[in-house]
């Protein structure tokens, strides 16, 4: 079992930069693939990206390719997502969530809110 925290939130103006982390216990952490999530209001939860438990970039969504980085630290148990040139319609709830095996996700985070203003 994984047990998952984010931070990292908050109020950006479209154009900025916000990075957030997703911190992990368990023992389990350094061999999970781990992704990350948002879901905005109204909207299905959207998957954003996938790294691999040795740090290599699985998946991008389109939405996000190019303006968001994942990476990962397994000996501080911590995800991060690097999210720059950041629009309005990156306003969501972001999750990150530990993969299961065959593709599913097993543990998530509690969600961690990004607001982008014009």
């Amino acid at each position: 079992q994984v047990q998952l925290v984010e931070s990292g939130g908050g109020l950006v103006q479209a154009g900025g930069s916000l990075r957030l982390s997703c911190a992990a216990s368990g023992r389990t952490f350094s061999s999970s693939v781990m992704g990350w999530f948002r879901q905005a209001p109204g909207k299905e939860r959207e998957l954003l990206t996938v790294i691999s438990w040795s740090g290599g970039t699985l998946y991008y969504a389109d939405s996000v390719k190019g303006r968001f980085t994942n990476s990962r630290d397994n000996a501080k148990a911590t995800v991060y997502l690097q999210m720059n040139s950041l629009k309005l319609e990156d306003t969501a709830v972001y999750y990150c969530a530990a993969g299961g095996g065959g593709g599913s996700w097993s543990n998530w985070g509690q969600g961690t809110q990004v607001t982008v203003s014009s």
